[in-house]
């Protein structure tokens, strides 16, 4: 029984190590989202940090319209990387795992 335990903390141990292998290497992966229009385009990690913002000048002189385009661009780029680092981390999870009853659902 013992042995089954220490196997299983091993198990745990190495998939807490994955998801922080996982978690770093989520800063590499970029995400690309533009405006409609493409007059902007916003660049942010899978870990959602922004890397990069480019504004076409032709908006610049309207306030408003650059901020709703801000707004909306941002947050479809923050959806995309959101599901990519969710998938990433709970395969990275779930392949680390011992194959308990019912834990399959959890990571769906």
């Amino acid at each position: 029984m013992f042995g089954d335990m220490m196997g299983m903390m091993g198990k745990l141990k190495e998939t807490q190590q994955k998801v922080e292998e996982t978690k770093q290497r989520l800063n590499t992966v970029l995400i690309d989202e533009k405006s409609t229009d493409n007059a902007i385009k916003v660049t942010i990690t899978a870990n959602r940090t922004i890397k990069s913002i480019e504004i076409d000048e032709s908006i610049l002189n309207d306030k408003e319209q650059l901020e709703d385009y801000l707004i909306i661009t941002l947050n479809k780029a923050i959806e995309k990387a959101t599901q990519v680092n969710e998938t990433e981390l709970a395969a990275a999870a779930k392949d680390g795992l011992p194959n308990i009853p019912g834990m399959d659902s959890l990571f769906k």
